[in-house]
């Protein structure tokens, strides 16, 4: 499977959301999670992609590693939870691509988003409909997709760039 280079914005196990600032490149602070929330893996985004937010294409890493805001891990695609994000009653596709670090030990079996545990998916989905909910948005999973149709998704929304 190809690897996608992904960007940590967010590292697992912290209450502080971060956003690139493409204007400024840099990282930023864009908020702070409620007492007792805080991310459960690193979220991360794509590059060169932009979604139906208008926003690089979402990921999350699943991986016992370490990282930091603005790392750079090159990860294989193993499937996405597809979604539909409402805020200010407008409704956008908003998926979230699973990814798993090239360099992981632990999860280097995992090639398929099914290799996953179960409840591993649904506490991840129930993560990102409890934030929407304290940013007053409504996020709505809508199933799973595999890595290959997760791939053709990133490569449908990828920028064209001059070469």
């Amino acid at each position: 499977m190809k690897e996608i280079t992904v960007i940590v914005e967010t590292p697992k196990g912290t209450a502080q959301k971060y956003d690139f600032d493409a204007t400024n490149n840099r990282f930023k602070l864009d908020k702070v999670l409620p007492a007792g929330m805080s991310f459960p893996y690193d979220f991360g985004f794509i590059t060169d992609t932009k979604g139906e937010d208008g926003d690089p294409l979402d990921v999350v890493v699943i991986s016992e590693l370490g990282t930091f805001v603005g790392c750079c891990l090159d990860c294989r695609i193993i499937g996405a939870i597809t979604a539909e994000q409402t805020k200010d009653k407008k409704t956008v596709r908003n998926d979230r691509f699973i990814a798993i670090p090239m360099a992981s030990h632990v999860f280097k079996d995992v090639h398929k988003i099914k290799d996953l545990p179960k409840q591993l998916i649904e506490e991840l989905q129930q993560f990102f409909v409890n934030y929407n909910q304290e940013e007053g948005r409504k996020f709505k999973p809508l199933g799973l997709i595999s890595g290959s149709k997760s791939l053709a998704l990133i490569r449908s929304q990828t920028k064209k760039t001059r070469g």
